[in-house]
């Protein structure tokens, strides 16, 4: 349903959140939000394009915590210990 409508705490629930924090974050607008009467409303569509925003994504070009030396590092401690 495209224009399903949240309550907090149902949004709390599907964030596996406290409530305090669903309405810590819709105070200070990290989360898309409405009010009606004075409770925080949430449309779905709006919530679930906002969690795919908040993934995080891997760089596969980051180099990772390799602890094997470069060449050119390999070089450097080999003429290191010629000495």
């Amino acid at each position: 349903m495209p224009d399903e409508i949240l309550t907090l705490p149902e949004v709390a629930g599907l964030l596996k959140v406290a409530e305090k924090t669903v309405y810590t974050m819709a105070q200070r607008a990290e989360i898309p939000a409405f009010k009606v009467r004075g409770q925080w409303r949430f449309k779905r569509v709006d919530l679930d394009g906002w969690i795919e925003a908040q993934k995080v994504v891997q760089n596969p070009s980051t180099p990772k915590n390799d602890p094997k030396p470069s060449d050119d590092e390999a070089a450097d401690r080999g003429s290191r210990d010629d000495h």
